[in-house]
């Protein structure tokens, strides 16, 4: 096959194509006498492959295992995979946590000042803890606070205190700032319950898309390591 017959079927250039193969995405193709590429039913398979694999694990991900597979490293490819199934299960597993988390507060009792919002010596208080750690949990992105403008002190709505019960809940749960962080910015624009369980739900249903994804990305896989058994078997 010439480059432009790999890539018409997947929407791609012919030069797409190219740069594939010089990045190690798809192994090195042989050349006719006269120098032109000649791509074979490997290819074929390798470039299904990596674009199954983007949706499923990312794009940084789905290159890091097609040249690590081209070069013969199955098991660190593997890993890859394998990393990213985890991570895959630690949102979910962080999603259930969040949706404990807003269950309880929303019966914990109101104790916001009548007027005004909170400050970070209440929201520390409130939580026993100390401002420090709130101020942590800022740099991390999960905080938001605003600014008193004639103090410049650090004020905290009812959303951003319904933030830091969560982040407090899950800290205790054992969770990693990093793995809090991607899942609670999505129920930042959540203003009600109802919202923020509709958050969750479309989350859930992202994580879900992405579980099928994986499903097919390592149907393509296995069967490229097949065809890359096969063309090594000729040769």
């Amino acid at each position: 096959m010439r480059p432009v017959d790999l890539a018409r079927p997947h929407g791609l250039s012919g030069q797409a194509v190219r740069n594939y193969e010089a990045a190690g995405i798809l192994p090195a193709a042989e050349r006719t006498p006269s120098g032109y590429r000649r791509y074979t039913g490997e290819h074929a398979a390798a470039l299904r492959t990596f674009l199954a694999l983007i949706p499923a694990h990312g794009h940084a991900a789905a290159r890091s295992v097609m040249t690590l597979l081209n070069a013969g490293r199955t098991g660190e490819a593997l890993t890859v995979i394998d990393r990213s199934h985890a991570e895959l299960l630690t949102d979910r597993q962080t999603l259930d946590a969040i949706e404990q988390a807003l269950t309880e507060l929303a019966h914990v009792p109101d104790e916001r000042p009548a007027h005004g919002p909170t400050t970070v010596g209440a929201l520390a208080h409130r939580l026993r803890l100390r401002p420090a750690t709130l101020r942590r949990w800022e740099r991390a992105g999960l905080l938001h606070p605003s600014r008193d403008p004639a103090t410049g002190y650090r004020t905290y709505t009812p959303a951003d205190v319904r933030d830091a019960h969560i982040v407090h809940q899950l800290r205790r749960g054992g969770y990693l700032l990093t793995q809090i962080a991607p899942l609670l910015g999505e129920l930042r624009d959540a203003t009600s319950p109802a919202s923020a369980a509709s958050a969750i739900a479309a989350r859930r249903d992202r994580l879900h898309a992405r579980a099928l994804a994986m499903l097919h990305a390592s149907a393509e896989t296995g069967h490229y390591l097949q065809e890359r058994g096969r063309y090594a078997d000729r040769n």
